[in-house]
C-alpha cells in the first residue's frame, strides 16, 4: 500500500531536528507497517529449523516494489540474510537497523490464538514473533520506504539488515555476516532490538536504550561416581553429588558489581521513581545499605538483582534411568549470564571452589558471542536518541540498559560500531504478564508498533540526513 507523502522545509530556528522537515501521515504510515507485521507473523520462522529465507523473499519484494534493491547472503540455503542499503553522500559513516527475521518455537497447545495467525484483537496484533524481533524488522522496512519515497538527502548511508540465525544459530546468521560480509554491513551506529519503552498512566515516563549485555557462557556439570543397585548406598553416588553442587550454586550469591551503563541506570531510575524505589536504587553502592537492597531485589526483583552481578541459575537436571539403579553419572546445566566485563576463566575457578567437589567436572558450553565494550552514551546517536525520546514524550526519562540476555549487538560491538537496542512501549502490567516475548501468548499493542516505527524514523532522519 502506498500514500502521499509531502516534504516541507520548517522555517524555524537551529533547533529545528532535520526530521521536522519531512511531513508523514503516521496514522498512514502506522496501519501500513501493521499490514508487514501481520505478514511476517504468519510466516513460521521458529528456529530449528528457521526458514528465514521465505521472510527475507517478502521483503525483498516489500522493497523492490519501491525502488530498493537488496541482496541475499546465505550460509544455508534456507537461511538467507538480507542486506538493504539507500545510499548518503558518504561524509559520514552508515547506520545499521538490525532485526532478525527467526523466532522461538511454540506450543500452540497453549496459546490463546494462533501463534501465526497474527490476529488483530483488542488493539493487539497477537502471534510468535511480534516482540522478537518482527517488530524491529516492520520498523526496519517501513522506515526504508520512507526514506525512498521523501527522497531523502543523506549523509549516511542507511543499511538495513534482516538476518537470521539470532535465536541460538549465529553461525548462519550474524557470525556469518560479520566473518564474510562485514564490509556490506559496517557501519559508525547500529540500531536493534533489546530496549523498551514503559508507559505509565497513558504516557511513556522511561525509555530505555539496550547499550551493553550479559555474556551468556552457559556450562554442565557433571558429576561421576561408581554404579551399582539402588538398595546399597554409597558416598559418591552420582545423584546426591550433583543435588549438592545445583544447590550449593543456587544459593550463590556472586558479587555485585556496576559499570558504567548500570551505574547511569540505577541513577537515572532513582530520579523518576517513587520514594521506596527510588531509595533502593540510589543505595546499591552504600555500605551501610546495598546488602538489604541486594537483599530486597533477591526476593523481589530478580530483574535488578541480575543487573547487579554475574548471575548462575541451574535449568536441568539429568541423573538416572531406572529406579533401583545408582547411576553412574549425573549432570545438571548453568544458565550462567556473565558481566561484560567478567574474567571467564577466573569465575569458572571461583565456581569450583563453591562447588568444592573434585568429582565433579565443569564443562564450558562453547562460546558463541564475543566479548564487546558496552556503547557510549556520550555520543551523537544516543544524544539524539535522548533528544527524539523528549520530544515525543515530554515526561519520559532516557535510560541506558544493561540487557540480562543477549543479542546479536555482541558481534557488531565487537568490531567497533556503537550499537543500540530500541522496543516498543509497554505498560509494567503488560511486561510482566504473560503476553511477553518467548511466552505462550507474545502480542503488541498496534499503537506501540506505530509509535516504535515513528521513534525510529526520527533517530535515523536526525543522526543520518543532510542538515
Amino acid at each position: 500500500m502506498k500514500y502521499t507523502v509531502s516534504a516541507a522545509l520548517l522555517l524555524l530556528p537551529a533547533i529545528a531536528a532535520a526530521q521536522s522537515e519531512y511531513l508523514v501521515d503516521w496514522d498512514e504510515a502506522g496501519d501500513e507497517a501493521i499490514g508487514y507485521m501481520v505478514d511476517l507473523v504468519r510466516i513460521d520462522s521458529s528456529n530449528p529449523p528457521g526458514n528465514e529465507t521465505e521472510v527475507a523473499n517478502y521483503i525483498r519484494d516489500v522493497l523492490a516494489s519501491e525502488g530498493i534493491a537488496s541482496e541475499m547472503y546465505a550460509l544455508d540455503p534456507d537461511r538467507g540474510n538480507l542486506v538493504a542499503r539507500i545510499r548518503g553522500n558518504g561524509s559520514k559513516r552508515p547506520i545499521l537497523i538490525m532485526g532478525h527475521t527467526d523466532v522461538v518455537g511454540v506450543q500452540a497447545d497453549k496459546w490463546s490464538e494462533d501463534p501465526f495467525g497474527a490476529v488483530r484483537k483488542d488493539g493487539y496484533i497477537w502471534g510468535r514473533g511480534t516482540l522478537d524481533d518482527k517488530d524491529n524488522v516492520t520498523a526496519g522496512i517501513m522506515v526504508m520506504l520512507l526514506l525512498k519515497r521523501l527522497e531523502v538527502e543523506l549523509d549516511r548511508d542507511i543499511i538495513f539488515l534482516a538476518e537470521s540465525g539470532e535465536e541460538g544459530t549465529p553461525e548462519v546468521g550474524i557470525n556469518y555476516m560479520v566473518e564474510h560480509h562485514w564490509d556490506k554491513i559496517a557501519a559508525e551506529y547500529c540500531i536493534a532490538e533489546g530496549g523498551g519503552m514503559r508507559e505509565e498512566g497513558g504516557e511513556v515516563r522511561m525509555v530505555g536504550v539496550q547499550t551493553t549485555e550479559k555474556k551468556p557462557r552457559r556450562a554442565t556439570l557433571v558429576a561421576r561416581g561408581t554404579a551399582g543397585h539402588g538398595s546399597l548406598p554409597r558416598t559418591d553416588n552420582a545423584v546426591v553429588m550433583i543435588a549438592e553442587a545445583v544447590a550449593k550454586v543456587g544459593r550463590w550469591q556472586t558479587p555485585v558489581r556496576l559499570n558504567d551503563t548500570t551505574r547511569a541506570y540505577f541513577e537515572r531510575m532513582a530520579s523518576i521513581s517513587g520514594e521506596d524505589a527510588a531509595r533502593r536504587y540510589g543505595s546499591v553502592e552504600d555500605p551501610a545499605q546495598a546488602a538489604d537492597v541486594d537483599s530486597w531485589f533477591r526476593e523481589n526483583d530478580p530483574f535488578h538483582y541480575s543487573t547487579l552481578r554475574t548471575s548462575v541459575v541451574p535449568t536441568i537436571i539429568d541423573a538416572g534411568f531406572r529406579k533401583n539403579v545408582v547411576p553412574s553419572e549425573g549432570s545438571a546445566v548453568l544458565d550462567i549470564r556473565m558481566l561484560p566485563d567478567e574474567n571467564v576463566e577466573a569465575f569458572y575457578q571461583e565456581l569450583a571452589k563453591v562447588i568444592d567437589n573434585p568429582a565433579i567436572e565443569i564443562v564450558p558450553e562453547p562460546i558463541y558471542r564475543p566479548e564487546a565494550p558496552p556503547s557510549g552514551i556520550d555520543n551523537e546517536m544516543f544524544q539524539t536518541i535522548e533528544r527524539v525520546a523528549k520530544r515525543m514524550y515530554p515526561n519520559s526519562t532516557t535510560i541506558p540498559v544493561m540487557a540480562t540476555g543477549a543479542t546479536d549487538m555482541a558481534q557488531i560491538r565487537s568490531k567497533g560500531t556503537e550499537a543500540y537496542g530500541i522496543g516498543p512501549a509497554r505498560t509494567l502490567e503488560e511486561i510482566n504478564s504473560r503476553f511477553g516475548a518467548h511466552s505462550d501468548d507474545e502480542r503488541i499493542s498496534e499503537e506501540s508498533l506505530k509509535e516504535m516505527v515513528r521513534f525510529l524514523w526520527n533517530i535515523i532522519v536526525e543522526v543520518g540526513a543532510t542538515k
